[in-house]
């Protein structure tokens, strides 16, 4: 019997390619609007970024989640994704 794969994704922060499980989805919806989606299976663009804030700095001083997703991010919204990666 085959192994199944293991599901990877590059985490938008450090760049670094992990286990889709070990990471946070974040998501733009049609209306554009962005959040996190702790579950996995929202609707929409997705990016991943590890469980950590130095990812989510890195990602924001290089405007890495702007460029996945073609929008400009207000600030509020970094905050509200610190606030819920910090949990």
């Amino acid at each position: 019997m085959a192994e199944r794969k293991i599901p990877l994704r590059k985490c938008i922060g450090c760049g670094e390619m992990k286990d889709k499980r070990t990471l946070v989805r974040i998501v733009r919806n049609k209306e554009g609007e962005i959040s996190v989606d702790l579950i996995g299976k929202k609707p929409g663009r997705g990016a991943y970024i590890c469980k950590n804030i130095e990812c989510l700095d890195q990602a924001q001083k290089a405007k890495r989640l702007e460029r996945a997703f073609s929008t400009k991010i207000e600030p509020e919204i970094y905050d509200t994704m610190r606030r819920e990666l910090g949990e």
